[in-house]
């Protein structure tokens, strides 16, 4: 048994509580008690506000590879799609190996203790399989174990390179040639303590609706998170209105793929009758405001799909930046730019997307909370930094989440495991590992 200490934990209310004292036993959270003015006898200090730890619900780890090396000029989400299928062309397992690896650990280093990876690299260059068709997926499961964080594998399914037109050469590492291939090969990926396999239906650009039907009939049959690209891009719903008579989340819905396990991530151009559709089943949204600022995506509007009855989480997909913080009050500060006023979302609640919310939507129910039974997933985010510096216990959730950045956590417990101490990864030298593996494939 271990007891750790809080000056301030979040338990889930409007306002972090003092003196919490927390005890660990074998990976989970035994207890939990509050009103300790000082340290318990041998309990470890976390000075700071404690959160339970952060889910990064989407990712592409490859395209940390691309941060600062597409901002040369104009040009939209397509023309810097076209890039990214170049650095896609340059990746085997070894070098997706080592990439990963290193993000994952910038990861837990901003206070992550679960990923989902949104994984599309399936084979090798020309689309030939691997000896293990998994090999891609494989690598990505042992990164992140060895940075000391979990994965959910959202494997995707991506069979198009647009509505009726064949992958072309760098998307034929992404196909499997149909779903039943995809079912076959996902089918012998195994979960683990520390893995959970999910599907994806890459996007109804990318999957055509008997497809996605297959994919979803999978996914619930098995009990697997499902999650899909939706409405990023205005041109993703006049293609789909033009072939199908029917937006994104439409067809996705009549492929019966939304249920409460399923996630549309982006959402960023949803109509009324789309809102209304995800919210009736429950469903969650995957907001990634930085990359979607950087891709001109737009800013969507997630208060209507909270009121609509779906839950929020969030994701730093490709990469720009690798910061929760960010993610989370973007979602509010884009939207007050979007409408013209404040308070669409409430310091809480961006911390339940970034927690709890994103951890239910990966398949992880019993992680993101700091309660008895709970994964002992814990970071503290330091509050005598400059950009916190002067805080107040009563205010000290609103400041965290409206001013912490990554730079800002000192401490990461995943599961027992202790990943960060004092702003450093207990056993990768992150920024080295960084440089080294993003030179590999971009020099």
């Amino acid at each position: 048994m271990t007891a750790y200490w809080c000056e301030l934990a979040w338990l889930g209310g409007p306002d972090a509580e003092t003196g919490v004292v927390v005890e660990v036993e074998d990976g989970r959270i035994a207890a939990v008690s509050g009103g300790a003015a000082s340290p318990p006898r041998g309990a470890q200090r976390l000075e700071g506000l404690t959160l339970p730890g952060l889910a990064n619900a989407h990712s592409h780890a490859f395209q940390r590879a691309l941060r600062g090396r597409t901002e040369d000029g104009s040009g939209s989400f397509w023309t810097w799609r076209d890039r990214m299928y170049v650095l896609a062309e340059r990746l085997d397992p070894e070098a997706y190996f080592a990439l990963a690896r290193a993000t994952y650990a910038e990861m837990a280093l901003a206070g992550v203790a679960t990923v989902g990876e949104f994984h599309y690299l399936h084979h090798g260059p020309g689309g030939a399989p691997y000896d293990d068709p998994n090999e891609m997926g494989r690598a990505l499961i042992a990164a992140a174990a060895e940075a000391g964080v979990r994965i959910t594998l959202v494997d995707c399914c991506y069979l198009q390179g647009g509505i009726g037109e064949p992958p072309d050469q760098p998307q034929r590492r992404f196909s499997d040639g149909s779903a039943e291939a995809w079912v076959q090969r996902v089918d012998d990926l195994a979960a683990s303590d520390c893995a959970r396999i999910g599907a994806a239906i890459h996007s109804m650009r990318a999957v055509d609706p008997g497809a996605a039907a297959t994919v979803a009939g999978w996914a619930r049959e098995r009990e697997r998170p499902l999650h899909a690209h939706v409405s990023e891009q205005p041109a993703e719903n006049e293609a789909c209105l033009e072939a199908y008579g029917r937006t994104p989340t439409a067809l996705l819905s009549e492929a019966g793929a939304l249920t409460a396990s399923f996630t549309a991530v982006h959402g960023t151009h949803l109509d009324d009758v789309d809102v209304s559709l995800l919210g009736g089943a429950g469903a969650c949204c995957c907001v990634c405001p930085t990359t979607e600022r950087d891709l001109a995506d737009g800013i969507g509007r997630m208060r209507r799909l909270r009121d609509s009855g779906a839950s929020l989480s969030l994701g730093s997909d490709s990469h720009v930046v690798i910061d929760l913080f960010e993610e989370a009050r973007a979602v509010e500060l884009d939207e007050r730019l979007a409408s013209g006023e404040r308070g669409h979302h409430a310091p809480e609640a961006l911390l339940r997307a970034a927690t709890e919310d994103g951890h239910v939507c990966l398949g992880w129910p019993d992680a993101g909370r700091i309660e008895s039974g709970a994964r002992a997933d814990l970071v503290t985010v330091a509050l005598d930094g400059v950009r916190l510096a002067g805080w107040a216990a009563e205010h000290a959730l609103a400041a965290a989440v409206f001013a912490a950045g990554a730079a800002d956590v000192r401490h990461l417990l995943v599961d027992g495991r202790e990943v960060v101490r004092d702003g450093r990864h207990a056993t990768i030298d992150v920024p080295r590992e960084l440089h080294d593996a993003v030179l590999a494939v971009v020099a």
